[in-house]
C-alpha cells in the first residue's frame, strides 16, 4: 500500500507540476525530474522487486498506467507552450503591410549604351540592319579579306593580341562586313556595332579593349555622295542638327578612296577650344568606298556592284556626346558618374 500512496503522489505532483510549467526549458527540467534515468517515477519502478509476488503484477500495470499519462501530460503541455511561444513571435513580427516600402535603386543605361542605342535606331530608319559577329576571329577575316597586306603595322604582335598564327582578338568590327560579303549576296546595308582589342596603354583617350559600331553599304551605283549623305544625316541626328562634317583624304587598305572624317567641335562650335586643340574640329572616324579587291574576295562583281564602308569609335561618340574628358571613366563602374546619364 505504501508504494502504492507513492506512485499516485508521484503522479498527482508531476501533472500540477507540467501543468505550471512557464516555458519549454522548464518541462523539460520537469521531464527530468520526473521520468529521467534517476527520476522518482522511474526510481519508485525499480523498487519493483521488493513486492510480494502476488501484488507485483497488479502494480507494474498500475505504474505503466502512470508513465503513459504522465508521458501525455508532458507531450500535450509541451505543444501548448511551442504553439504559445509561436503566436507570440508572430504577434512580435507581424509587418504592417500598409506601411510604404524602401525605395529600390534601378539602373541607368550606360552613355555607351545610350549612344549606340541612338546611332542604331538612326541607322535602321535609313534601312540598315544590324549585324554581330564573334570577338575571337581568324588572321584572314581580320586582315587578309581587307586587303591589309602582311607588312601593315596592325599586324604586328605589338599592336594586336594573337590566340597562335591564325587565331586574334579582333582589331576591327571591319571583320563582320567580310563574314556578311561572304554569306549574302547585294543589295547589303549593315551596321556592326561590337567590341574591339588592340595593345594600347591605358590612358586618358586610349584602352586596350574599345567599342566600334561599322557600316557597310553594296549595291549599285553607290558612290561617295551615298556615303557623306548618310554620315551627314546620322551625326546630325545624334550631335546636333548644327554639326559640321569634313572629309579629309587618307588611306586604308580596305577602301579606295579614303577619307577621315572630322565634325565640329561640339563645345565651340568650331570656333577653336582646348578640347579640339584649337582647331575647330575632332577627328571622329574612317570611311571610303569599298576596295575593288575586297569585293573580289566577298565574292562580289566589282564591276557591277560598289559600297562603301565607315567604321567609328563609340567610346569617343559618347565621350563627344557628353563630354567625357577622360575614357576610363566609361569602364570603371562608378556609380556617382553613371547616374549623371539618363
Amino acid at each position: 500500500m505504501r508504494m502504492r500512496e507513492q506512485l499516485e503522489a508521484i503522479r498527482r505532483e508531476a501533472l500540477e507540476s507540467f501543468s505550471a510549467a512557464a516555458d519549454e526549458t522548464a518541462l523539460e527540467s520537469l521531464r527530468v525530474r520526473f521520468l529521467g534515468k534517476s527520476g522518482s517515477l522511474t526510481s519508485l519502478l525499480k523498487q519493483t522487486g521488493s513486492l510480494p509476488a502476488a501484488e507485483r503484477p497488479a502494480f507494474g500495470a498500475l505504474a505503466n498506467e502512470t508513465r503513459i499519462a504522465l508521458e501525455d501530460a508532458l507531450a500535450k503541455r509541451r505543444d501548448a507552450l511551442h504553439a504559445a511561444g509561436a503566436a507570440r513571435r508572430l504577434e512580435s513580427e507581424t509587418l504592417d503591410v500598409t506601411l510604404p516600402g524602401l525605395p529600390r535603386a534601378f539602373g541607368r543605361k550606360h552613355p555607351m549604351n545610350i549612344v549606340l542605342d541612338e546611332l542604331v535606331e538612326l541607322f535602321v530608319g535609313m534601312g540598315f540592319s544590324v549585324a554581330e559577329g564573334p570577338e575571337v576571329e581568324t588572321v584572314y577575316n581580320n586582315f587578309d579579306a581587307l586587303n591589309s597586306p602582311e607588312n601593315h603595322p596592325s599586324r604586328d604582335p605589338q599592336d594586336t593580341f594573337y590566340f597562335n598564327d591564325n587565331v586574334l582578338l579582333r582589331t576591327q568590327t571591319s571583320t563582320v562586313q567580310v563574314r556578311t560579303m561572304a554569306g549574302m549576296q547585294p543589295p547589303i546595308r549593315i551596321v556592326s556595332p561590337g567590341r574591339c582589342y588592340r595593345k594600347d596603354e591605358v590612358d586618358a583617350t586610349h584602352s586596350p579593349m574599345f567599342h566600334q559600331i561599322e557600316g557597310l553599304v553594296i549595291d549599285r551605283g553607290i558612290n561617295m555622295g551615298d556615303l557623306k549623305g548618310t554620315l551627314d544625316a546620322a551625326l546630325r541626328g545624334l550631335l546636333g542638327k548644327d554639326t559640321k562634317l569634313r572629309f579629309r583624304p587618307h588611306y586604308f587598305p580596305f577602301t579606295e578612296p579614303s577619307a577621315e572624317v572630322d565634325v565640329s567641335c561640339f563645345m565651340c562650335g568650331g570656333k577653336g577650344c582646348s578640347v579640339c586643340k584649337q582647331e575647330g574640329w575632332i577627328e571622329l572616324l574612317g570611311a571610303g568606298m569599298v576596295h575593288p579587291r575586297v569585293l573580289e574576295m566577298g565574292g562580289i562583281d566589282p564591276e557591277v556592284y560598289s559600297g562603301f564602308a565607315f567604321g567609328m569609335g563609340l567610346d569617343r561618340l559618347a565621350m563627344l556626346r557628353f563630354a567625357i574628358a577622360d575614357m576610363r571613366l566609361l569602364f570603371e563602374g562608378d556609380v556617382r558618374f553613371l547616374r549623371q546619364f539618363v
